[in-house]
């Protein structure tokens, strides 16, 4: 599907039902609102499935949530790139979604009409071209997508951010999207983020000839810290950030012998590939998935597809 296509499906259907995925951040949240407010400036009834799991950037959803009773006459996705990530309180809509508008190269083509841009550094790129075609952005939609945007894309510092992305950055902050949001999302820590921080350097191990890190946060780590999900925002980026670390990967425990994986890279290795070894995927340069077992077993098991995988450029 085109973009003129899904602009006009917008335009055509009603009674909108919009879903994120597990564990949504902030270019999920950002989109799904953005895309509700839009769509309810075009005359439409719209709505976001509250996530659960949603947790920094929960409030991004308040006053979106459907009224009792509501039936979807479209259901829609926003940065969700298969449903086995579908938010968990979403089950009953799986093979239900009409359109998927994401930008996941491992898009997997669930949703019967798709909008997938693959070059878009985040989803909020999309929404935000889409929403300018429907004359639909006003500042408080400019400021939801500067928020999806940035995080996304590291407030402009990753190597998905593109010519493009800084252009609609631009046009965003026009719109009216604060400046400050950038000190707010990237620079103000709590005690308890600066504390889970310090516990994911001190525990970086190097391998690859000191090319690659892992780092770990178990249950009981977190729980030292004080820190809460919404302390999480870009762990991620943490390992990656020494200086000669071209992959970085970071592993969290979620429940016990289980480990949430996100893998990051740079000149080396593709994220989405490695990933999906584990079932995972994502993007080149970043991936997640799910690995079983102990810290050492898990461990050992996704520096091995590391290993395998390592002269593959994250295209």
């Amino acid at each position: 599907m085109t973009r003129n296509e899904c602009a006009a499906f917008l335009r055509a259907h009603d009674d909108y039902l919009i879903l994120t995925h597990r564990r949504p951040d902030g270019d999920a949240l950002g989109c799904a609102a953005a895309l509700c407010l839009g769509l309810k400036k075009l005359g439409k009834a719209a709505y976001v499935l509250p996530n659960p799991e949603a947790a920094r950037h929960a409030g991004l959803l308040l006053g979106t949530e459907p009224p009792a009773g509501f039936v979807p006459g479209a259901v829609v996705s926003v940065d969700l790139a298969e449903e086995g990530i579908l938010q968990i309180n979403a089950d009953e809509w799986k093979g239900k979604i009409q359109l998927a508008i994401d930008h996941h190269p491992s898009n997997s083509g669930y949703a019967r009409e798709s909008l997938v841009d693959t070059k878009a550094g985040a989803c909020g790129e999309i929404i935000y071209e889409l929403l300018s075609d429907l004359g639909a952005v006003d500042r408080e939609i400019a400021t939801l997508l500067y928020i999806a945007v940035t995080t996304d894309t590291g407030c402009f510092r990753y190597k998905n951010t593109t010519p493009r992305t800084l252009r609609i950055g631009a046009d965003l902050m026009e719109a009216g999207a604060p400046v400050d949001l950038n000190r707010t999302l990237f620079m103000k820590k709590s005690r308890s983020r600066l504390a889970l921080e310090g516990t994911i350097i001190s525990g970086l191990e190097f391998f690859q000839g000191g090319e690659a890190a892992v780092a770990a946060l178990s249950i009981a780590d977190v729980a030292r810290c004080g820190a809460t999900d919404s302390d999480m925002d870009d762990i991620a980026s943490i390992a990656g950030s020494v200086e000669g670390v071209e992959l970085s990967i970071t592993m969290r425990e979620t429940k016990k012998d289980e480990w949430k994986i996100s893998v990051r890279t740079g000149q080396y290795g593709n994220a989405g590939v490695i990933c999906a070894e584990f079932g995972g995927g994502g993007h080149g340069m970043a991936a997640g998935c799910t690995v079983p077992g102990t810290l050492t077993e898990a461990r050992e098991k996704i520096k091995a597809a590391v290993a395998a995988h390592w002269h593959e450029l994250p295209l």
